[in-house]
């Protein structure tokens, strides 16, 4: 663990990124200012709505682009949709917890606000997309819709169901972008590749021939292909259509949910002008890139890894602007294995949202891609206890702490209690994927479920039993019980080498250990190698125990 990241239990909550909002928004100003270009001309006619999803930002997003470039009139939408609030698939849990709908309410204010700042506004509206969209389209003879494509199948289901409505509306001859006649004369849903550092159709193979081991895919990719630029816009996107009520950026008490008190840890704070100050921040102004890879893997602090993750996640912070950053840093600082790394954490993200594209369904399901069989247990108080941080387990305890009060854990963390909660308690692996998308603040489908995968050997990794010893990774990674100390006060008194180890002086252990046990005399660590895991859209490197 680096020096910048020692704290002790007392610390108060660290926002992140560590700057007010004046600094943030003279940061995302001078960033726009940036990637504008007075060069791009508009040839479009009429209305065109960019409805907003998973791309929350202004910066490098071409639905946006597109909706300009083709329009008279630029109408931006979102749709807070009631299914985003419901439950989890198998085991009923929030779909999203107060922590990321918080973030979200965040990245929509600071959308909103961005929007204004370029001439236009940001529509929001209650409701599924298939309804409220081609409302919409009629009333305002809107030519086509504009979003980014999404992959995996609750989202693919309702860009279907937005096709087919918008499909049934039928537009004034005078609405249509083109002069010319039209046997279907419909608003058209034109879906657009925008999550991924590498674009899609730049690969050298085609999703379903996807290589199934990540290092033939990295390698193969970085031999063959290059990383698009970000898209530049005009200083300027209005005019909006006229409009009377915009709507207002929910409140959390719209969806039944109570405000979060992040009494300690790290708070993030939502939005594209948080991202950007974020990137400024960790790259420029505290110059941590340079050492990245040496802090990646500790628990406690801002500054031990990027915290990129819950922008990249809600869309507000684009990947191919931070490879751009990162190209910038290397030139006029320095170029080193740290900066390499953030690209191939990356290559990392994309390589689970291609797999998604790949594999479809079956990434949520108990046997995973390769549908392995196995005998899970779905105990609800052993789940319970760990989910609880009740496991008497100290580092497994705190991550879980964490995580319930931040939406966030160190990519370690995540290993280690997914390790802990399928290999060492033999719980469904699919328990854990769920409850991490109640929790995270960078939850998305791709990066989650792919990696519970792996970890729970159902992934299309050949290399099925990854387990993380628990004695080995807190001398490793947590030496003075730092990091459970600090989420874990009642252990402050124990001495550095007793805090991960406290025997009778913490919580009864609920289950025994698989491998080896907490004693530090008697470490009988037979930890197989462990391929190292994106939890969340955040990566570490090949082998790990």
């Amino acid at each position: 663990m680096s020096s910048s990241s020692k704290s002790q239990p007392s610390a108060p909550v660290y926002k992140v990124p560590g700057l007010d909002p004046e600094e943030m928004d003279r940061v995302a100003d001078q960033t726009f200012q940036r990637y504008s270009s007075s060069s791009v001309k508009r040839n479009g006619k009429g209305v065109a709505v960019v409805w907003f999803r998973n791309d929350l930002r202004v910066l490098d997003n071409e639905a946006l682009y597109k909706a300009w470039i083709s329009s008279q009139e630029v109408l931006a939408v979102y749709c807070v949709d009631p299914r985003l609030f419901g439950s989890t698939h198998y085991f009923g849990f929030p779909k999203t917890g107060a922590l990321r709908a918080q973030f979200l309410i965040e990245c929509l204010a600071d959308l909103k606000k961005n929007l204004m700042k370029r001439g236009l506004n940001l529509l929001i509206q209650h409701g599924k997309p298939e309804e409220i969209l081609p409302s919409l389209a009629k009333v305002f003879g809107v030519h086509t819709v504009y979003a980014q494509k999404e992959t995996c199948s609750e989202e693919l289901n309702v860009e279907r169901l937005v096709r087919k409505g918008l499909q049934r509306v039928v537009l004034p001859s005078s609405s249509a972008q083109s002069s010319g006649p039209s046997s279907t004369n419909n608003p058209k849903l034109q879906l657009l590749w925008g999550t991924t550092m590498y674009h899609i159709d730049d690969l050298p193979f085609n999703t379903l021939s996807l290589p199934d081991v990540y290092t033939q895919f990295r390698k193969s990719i970085e031999a063959k292909c290059t990383v698009r630029g970000c898209i530049k816009l005009p200083a300027s996107l209005g005019p909006p259509p006229s409009i009377g009520d915009w709507g207002c950026v929910p409140s959390l008490d719209q969806f039944g949910l109570q405000s979060p008190n992040v009494s300690k840890g790290m708070k993030f704070v939502g939005g594209e002008s948080a991202a950007l100050g974020r990137v400024n921040e960790y790259f420029w102004k505290k110059d941590l890139l340079r050492i990245y890879k040496h802090t990646r893997n500790g628990m406690l602090g801002p500054d031990y890894s990027t915290k990129f993750s819950p922008w990249l996640a809600s869309g507000s912070l684009s990947p191919r602007f931070i490879d751009e950053e990162v190209k910038r840093y290397e030139k006029e600082r320095q170029a080193n294995d740290s900066t390499y790394w953030v690209s191939f954490e990356l290559i990392w993200r994309d390589y689970f949202r291609f797999l998604s594209a790949k594999y479809g369904n079956s990434l949520f399901h108990l046997g995973g891609p390769r549908n392995v069989e196995h005998r899970w247990s779905q105990d609800k108080i052993l789940f319970e206890s760990w989910r609880d941080g009740r496991t008497g387990y100290p580092l497994i305890d705190a991550n879980m702490k964490e995580l319930s009060t931040t939406g966030f854990m160190s990519n370690r963390g995540r290993q280690i209690v997914c390790s802990f909660l399928v290999r060492d308690m033999g719980i469904d692996w699919r328990m854990g994927a769920e409850w991490f998308e109640t929790c995270l603040l960078d939850y998305d489908p791709c990066s989650n479920y792919g990696n519970w995968t792996y970890g729970a050997g159902v992934g299309n990794d050949p290399r099925e039993d990854r387990y993380f010893s628990i004695p080995k990774q807190a001398r490793t990674y947590d030496p003075e019980g730092e990091y459970v100390v600090y989420w874990l006060p009642q252990l402050e008194s124990l001495t550095k080498e007793e805090r991960n180890f406290p025997g009778r002086a913490y919580m009864k252990q609920v289950v025994p250990l698989k491998f080896g046990n907490t004693s530090r005399h008697q470490n009988q660590d037979k930890a197989l190698a462990a391929r190292g895991t994106n939890f969340g859209g955040r990566q570490t490197k090949g082998q790990r125990r």
